[in-house]
């Protein structure tokens, strides 16, 4: 009996011997299990940024016909469930969200991270608005936490999506309200859209607000609210206020589509819808997108049309307009844009042309393009807006003349052109030449094929309420 005292106490002391500075030894010094918050915000500023730049440019411009491909085109000819060099931004905004997530939940927790609140919730309405404008309903109020929450999250209405309590409209709102209580001296670190800046943080903020409100104006009387942001004046206004951040010309921090091969460039030509665009506005612009096409014989510019059927046509990039120099030459120029000055400009001439607002439609128009062209370093030319490119040409339509101009400044962005397509119908687009969508241009992008897989009860759901996951139902503001 009494050995077998003597072995258990034996045993006790060796475990406690292996115990005690067990959590120590087996954690990972190297591999930190809590981030800090600045670390992150610029994390998450950044990766969206480039990312979504880089996804805008290889697929939202296919979608809004800004360029062309002259082969392995799938995408190009509305095969969104095959995405090739782009089309797949559903893990970015996943991703993203979900760090932002943890920024937003240390700013509550622990007073010295308060600061990170409103950013983080004006960063989260910004991200899931272009992420419900692109695919419709989608996983949110249960999303993004899967630690704490559910890593099932149910689909949730666009209509809740914008306007409920924690969704797009009340985040912006609530991120403004955090800011201005803010009243300690610790300064907001990691931001490289505004450098610290709260004021700033508010001003995008605003501009955010006209942008949802317009978005959304054709389901909901939004005239009140967007009247008083416009009195009030507090949203970005000009180029120096922009949220953006900028590339450099060398990697790894250049824009993304300069590191393509030199092959996967060439495959991207000015569209035939571009062509048409800039040459009825005698457009300066031309210059800075486009190159003129190598087989021409005086620096003319030749697009070719979307969607052509690669196994049985050979164009050659030598017949087409290639992307501008400064898409891969110099992107020293480019910045990943998440708001400007002349996109909040051209917002307020709609919500002005339409009487959402009080004030002259075509001193706003006229301004937003002078931004435009001042933000893509071209020069205006004097007699420009008094041409094709006035408000009120022969021909055109205020609404059309507003839309048009936007979808030039948006080149970089084009998946915004192509909601802003779907919204308003404007710039007329072309029927792709050898669709694989029925002849119809897709408004929304199908749920990709991981949602299926890991949400598959949810999942169900959303693609019945799609009609099978249908690039052609309407989300809900497009209804």
């Amino acid at each position: 009996m009494k050995k077998f005292i003597y072995i258990i106490a034996i045993l006790a002391i060796t475990f406690a011997s292996c115990t005690k500075d067990f959590e120590e030894i087996n954690t990972n010094q190297n591999s930190p299990v809590s981030v800090q918050p600045s670390l992150l915000l610029r994390q998450v500023i950044y990766d969206y940024g480039e990312q979504m730049s880089y996804e805008g440019f290889a697929a939202g411009n296919l979608l809004s016909q800004h360029y062309a491909l002259l082969d392995f085109n799938l995408f190009d000819r509305h095969d969104l469930k095959s995405p090739q060099l782009g089309g797949n931004p559903w893990p970015i905004f996943f991703t993203n969200l979900r760090d932002n997530e943890i920024i937003l939940k240390k700013s509550r927790e622990t007073p010295a991270f308060a600061v990170y609140e409103g950013p983080s919730l004006i960063l989260k309405a910004y991200m899931a608005a272009a992420l419900t404008d692109i695919f419709g309903d989608v996983p949110y109020f249960e999303a993004f936490n899967g630690v704490d929450g559910t890593v099932t999250p149910k689909y949730d209405l666009q209509e809740d999506i914008y306007q409920k309590e924690k969704g797009i409209l009340d985040n912006l709102d609530k991120g403004i309200a955090a800011i201005k209580a803010y009243k300690a001296a610790i300064p907001l670190e990691g931001d490289i859209l505004f450098n610290g800046d709260l004021n700033a943080w508010v001003r995008f903020a605003n501009s955010l607000k006209i942008k949802y409100l317009m978005r959304i104006s054709g389901k909901v009387d939004v005239s009140n609210q967007l009247q008083t942001i416009f009195t009030a004046g507090n949203y970005i206004k000009n180029n120096s206020e922009n949220a953006t951040f900028d590339f450099t010309n060398t990697a790894p921090n250049n824009f993304r589509f300069a590191q393509l091969r030199d092959g996967d460039f060439t495959n991207f030509v000015m569209s035939e819808t571009a062509e048409e665009i800039f040459a009825d506005l005698d457009d300066n612009r031309v210059t800075t997108f486009y190159q003129p096409f190598k087989n021409s014989n005086s620096n003319e510019y030749n697009g070719l049309i979307n969607g052509i059927n690669a196994s049985t046509t050979t164009p050659s990039p030598n017949d087409y307009s290639l992307v501008g120099t400064i898409f891969r030459e110099d992107t020293s120029t480019l910045d990943a844009n998440f708001m400007t000055a002349w996109e909040t400009s051209f917002l307020l001439a709609e919500a002005a042309q339409k009487g959402l607002i009080s004030t002259n439609v075509e001193t706003l128009y006229n301004n937003a393009v002078t931004l435009a062209f001042e933000y893509w370093n071209t020069n205006l030319p004097a007699i420009y807006l008094a041409g094709n490119a006035n408000l009120n040409a022969v021909g055109k339509t205020p609404l059309e003349q507003i839309i048009t101009q936007k979808w030039i400044a948006n080149t970089i962005n084009g998946y915004e052109s192509w909601i802003e397509f779907r919204r308003t119908g404007f710039p007329a687009l072309k029927n792709v030449a050898a669709s694989l969508n029925n002849g119809l241009i897709p408004v929304r992008m199908p749920y990709p094929a991981d949602a299926a897989a890991l949400n598959a009860e949810n999942y169900k759901v959303a693609e019945t309420a799609t009609n099978g996951n249908s690039l052609d139902v309407k989300v809900w503001w497009n209804e």
